[in-house]
């Protein structure tokens, strides 16, 4: 406890609030609930965070805090920032402890606005961070909401892609069942595209809210990807279902946080070799630092400025050919783009390959007569509005940044939208 005012006391209270304003995609009031853990008030630091946020204790385990808040804190100019996600999973693990939730933190809310809006029903397909988001704040405006999930659990990502290493599922389940409590309803085993008809739905509900998410692993379309051993780093995590690795070498092709979590864990389930290749430099990774760090002490590799040329065997994965890169700027870039180094070609040892290179929505959304972009996301306005007025879409579905932060913001803004509209 001292740990964490020292940590507390460490904020400078800033007016301008940086690491909200610009740092916080939920614009979670930082500096003012921090000031209330300085004060002991840990009821009073909840409700603030409840205020924007119904992911307190998921947000402050995994957010990229160090590219988001905490990179924006005044005190991280010249030394370390506040230790900002830590502070926030703190509230939230207190307010557990001590018996506290979203309903009492809402309760006066709720049935202020139940007398006016407890005749309106809105649907949520798809029980992930932004599709929760968008049921809680619906149902704070006294909304009938009900979440239709396709398995038996919700959470998304928060549960099956996220290893517990990282985020200990024990926090999931109380987040989800602090949610529910807003009185939720949720009917599960339902999937679009299988036993769940949107045209039906769109009869019976004033709104939809499309959250499903995009989990099909991109593929580099280099030769040798439909080889035997070649997996998407997604499904890895979604399904759980991983080849067995003993004494094997393991190449994960990526540099974000699911190649972090696919690296670690398949480091975990007894792999002689991790290889993590990303064709730019660490820096430039969009992984989070303390994920990249946590990953080279557990003994995974990371070959830097290197880019897969193809993958080679009979049937099975047996080696891979890389080709280094160098970073050149290219007009209209924004960044430094890597370039193939020719002649540097060089082939390495590996059993499986883990694509990892980001996710797109299932095929099916195709059949959903939603507009759609170039990347085959749902097409939204500013509104999280798709193609058809009375459905709206948010998270990886319609494209939006994507981490879970990002994800909660989208189904919270939206939840604003339905409400103006119903």
């Amino acid at each position: 406890m001292n740990e964490i005012k020292e940590k507390a006391n460490y904020c400078l209270s800033c007016k301008v609030k940086p690491c909200s304003v610009k740092g916080c995609p939920l614009h979670n009031n930082i500096p003012e609930f921090i000031k209330q853990i300085k004060e002991e008030n840990y009821h009073e630091a909840y409700k603030i965070l409840c205020e924007t946020t119904v992911l307190p204790g998921v947000c402050g385990r995994i957010c990229p805090h160090q590219k988001q808040c905490q990179g924006s804190c005044v005190r991280g100019i010249k030394g370390e920032p506040v230790s900002i996600g830590e502070l926030e999973a703190f509230v939230f693990d207190k307010a557990m402890e001590k018996g506290d939730s979203l309903l009492k933190c809402w309760e006066e809310e709720i049935e202020k606005n139940s007398l006016q809006n407890s005749n309106k029903k809105v649907a949520i397909i798809g029980g992930g961070p932004s599709g929760l988001t968008a049921a809680a704040f619906l149902a704070k405006k006294g909304v009938r909401v009900t979440i239709y999930e396709k398995y038996d659990y919700l959470g998304g990502l928060l549960m099956y892609g996220i290893p517990e290493f990282r985020l200990p599922k024990q926090i999931v389940k109380q987040t989800i069942e602090n949610i529910l409590n807003l009185g939720i309803e949720v009917k599960y085993h339902q999937e679009l595209g299988k036993n769940l008809s949107l045209e039906d739905i769109e009869k019976e509900y004033d709104a939809i809210f499309l959250g499903f998410g995009a989990n099909v692993s991109a593929k580099m379309g280099v030769e040798g990807e439909n080889l035997e051993g070649v997996y998407g780093g997604n499904e890895l995590l979604e399904y759980n279902m991983h080849p067995n690795y003993n004494g094997k070498t393991v190449a994960v092709v990526g540099g974000g946080n699911v190649a972090m979590d696919c690296a670690r864990t398949i480091k975990r389930l007894g792999a002689k070799e991790v290889k993590v290749i990303y064709r730019r430099a660490r820096e430039q990774m969009p992984a989070e630092d303390k994920e990249v760090k946590d990953a080279i002490e557990e003994g995974i590799e990371f070959l830097f400025q290197n880019n897969i040329v193809k993958i080679i065997g009979n049937q099975k994965v047996e080696k891979v050919e890389l080709i280094k890169t160098e970073l050149v700027q290219k007009e209209g870039e924004t960044r430094l783009v890597p370039v193939n180094i020719e002649n540097s070609n060089y082939i390495v040892d590996a059993n499986y390959i883990i694509m990892a290179l980001g996710a797109n929505p299932s095929p099916f959304v195709k059949n959903l007569n939603l507009q759609l972009n170039k990347w085959g996301n749902i097409e939204i306005n500013e509104k999280y509005q798709t193609s058809n007025p009375k459905i709206y879409a948010g998270g990886d579905l319609a494209g939006v940044k994507g981490t879970v932060a990002w994800a909660a913001y989208s189904g919270r803004e939206a939840a604003k939208s339905i409400l103006q509209e119903i």
